[in-house]
């Protein structure tokens, strides 16, 4: 059996530069480092989307589960480059292909975003993504992301 890791709140700051109210993960568990891990996204009625999306039936934007599932990509990538270590790397979305949603999103719901590494080249990686809330699918895509290093990064020396 391969040894799985956990992430929590303040590993996942120390590894992305997303602050509130865009950060969209609370947790990462089941990390395989190099191969995969599951994101976690608490969701409560207090998100600031959830105002005008919709008033009197709030649904999480599709937009915002494949963001949360681009942080959880990025948070691995960052984690198995680094080993928690500082640097002042980023992490760019670069491409969504075959997303899907499947069902609503509500505040109460756990979100669950299992990211797999389906290819790795270079600087730019691929994972493939499914958000799951309890054990019913609702959302999936392919995400592809660019690793800009701290040489490359015009704001890492600001």
């Amino acid at each position: 059996m391969t040894d799985t890791k956990t992430l929590d709140i303040n590993q996942i700051l120390s590894r992305i530069p997303h602050r509130y109210p865009m950060l969209l993960i609370d947790a990462i568990t089941d990390i395989v480092p190099g191969v995969s891990g599951t994101g976690i996204k608490n969701v409560t009625m207090n998100e600031p989307f959830f105002m005008g999306h919709f008033p009197g039936r709030p649904i999480m934007p599709g937009v915002l589960i494949i963001e949360a599932m681009a942080q959880t990509s990025a948070t691995l990538v960052v984690d198995d480059l680094h080993h928690g270590q500082p640097h002042n790397d980023l992490v760019y979305f670069m491409m969504i292909e075959s997303a899907r949603f499947r069902k609503p999103v509500v505040p109460g719901d756990t979100l669950r975003l299992k990211c797999v590494r389906d290819r790795q080249r270079g600087n730019v990686w691929r994972f493939k993504c499914d958000a799951f809330v309890n054990d019913g699918l609702v959302a999936e895509a392919m995400i592809t992301a660019m690793l800009a290093p701290e040489k490359e990064n015009p704001k890492a020396h600001d």
